[in-house]
């Protein structure tokens, strides 16, 4: 976007990748289908040290923005829930879009170029591994250090570091969270795979999704969006009947089913290993098989608490390697919240996720691309 708007302006624009080809990360978002922007942008959607910075890029590049570039393009959308887009000609459509906006103004590509020294002495100087160049100006877009495997770093903090730029280092978001082996066998074993609506809360903050129980813990997108808050040692709290008051449901069944057992009525909810689970470790034993006429009201009642306001302690994130995105990321202290150029240092941009700037799932971060390197590239 950066490289697009400059051209513009008739800059002469190169992009170093270190990458064989362009856009490797967008080719994989949203499955394939590129989630790439949301109907519902608003700054309270993103995290950051500053809660304001973002405001002025995300109002001058607006979704509505990048949807009349895809019209001009012939490329279509649909929202799938919650205000997320995505593309129906699928993430290399949008990838192309780019490269073809880029080739439309002059901006020049190099890859397989890994960046082995930056100097700076008027202009800066970089070497790299398919060679050196000068430049008046540089934009650091270099993104996270998510998904390392793909060739994240945090490199674009290593570059702030250099010009005494204030960083926050990188820490995993947007990721699945972990268990201790004893919480996995009492909880989760054996139901891997299960995918249930629930509301998630942690640290004030609360989101309706689906959850997906894994191997290792919990995922889907309602804890995916809850990693953004939660910090180890935190409970999550988790509604498993987010339309229901347990209580009140189980007193009623008990009145009209009460030869049944609870984990047959739970089954009317949740899937029945599930269901079986919940009366296995949420109640005392004795009363697991017990038909609900013999359960008293007491015991009902806490176990309908529990089943909205049931209480789990991650130990653990699943990290970059699976992370969507990184918290962290230069200090937007250090930047114009207009142009994103540092203010101590001439002619040096940060812009996208290498900014302390994190959208929440469903297409923010994506927008903070599009809007972050549109405002660079109106002045660069």
């Amino acid at each position: 976007m950066c490289a697009i708007e400059a051209g513009k302006r008739h800059k002469k624009v190169l992009v170093i990748d270190k990458a064989n080809k362009a856009g490797k990360k967008i080719l994989i978002s949203g499955g394939g289908r590129c989630n790439f922007t949301n109907l519902w942008i608003e700054p309270e959607a993103y995290l950051s040290n500053n809660p304001h910075f973002h405001k002025s890029a995300l109002a001058r590049y607006t979704q509505w923005d990048f949807i009349k570039l895809m019209d001009k393009h012939n490329l279509s959308w649909y929202e799938k829930t919650q205000g997320q887009l995505f593309c129906e000609q699928k993430s290399g459509a949008i990838l192309q879009m780019l490269l073809d906006e880029c080739a439309q103004v002059g901006v020049d590509f190099v890859f397989n170029a890994s960046v082995t020294s930056l100097e700076f002495d008027t202009k800066y100087t970089l070497q790299t591994s398919q060679g050196g160049y000068q430049t008046n100006t540089l934009v650091v877009a270099t993104g996270g250090a998510s998904i390392p495997k793909m060739g994240a770093t945090d490199f674009g903090l290593q570059v702030a570091k250099q010009f005494n730029i204030n960083t926050i280092d990188f820490t995993p978001a947007l990721v699945p969270l972990t268990f201790h082996i004893n919480d996995i066998n009492r909880y989760l074993k054996g139901l891997s795979g299960l995918s249930l609506e629930v509301v998630v809360e942690c640290n004030g903050q609360s989101f309706r999704d689906f959850i997906l129980i894994t191997h290792k813990g919990i995922s889907g997108p309602a804890i995916l969006q809850i990693s953004l808050f939660w910090c180890p040692g935190n409970k999550l709290s988790i509604n498993l009947l987010p339309d229901i008051n347990a209580t009140d449901w189980l007193i009623t069944q008990q009145q009209m089913r009460g030869k049944t057992t609870l984990k047959t009525v739970l089954s009317t909810h949740f899937p029945k290993r599930f269901a079986q689970r919940l009366a296995n470790v949420l109640l005392p034993n004795s009363l697991e098989n017990k038909p609900l006429s013999q359960i008293n009201k007491s015991e009902l009642s806490l176990f309908g608490h529990a089943l909205n306001n049931w209480q789990l302690y991650p130990n653990a994130t699943e990290g970059l390697r699976v992370a969507e995105v990184c918290l962290g990321g230069v200090d937007t202290n250090e930047l114009s919240s207009k142009i994103m150029q540092v203010k101590k240092q001439p002619s040096l941009y940060f812009i996208g996720e290498t900014v302390d700037v994190t959208g929440q799932l469903g297409g923010y971060n994506f927008q903070w691309a599009w809007s972050s390197g549109w405002v660079a590239g109106q002045v660069v």
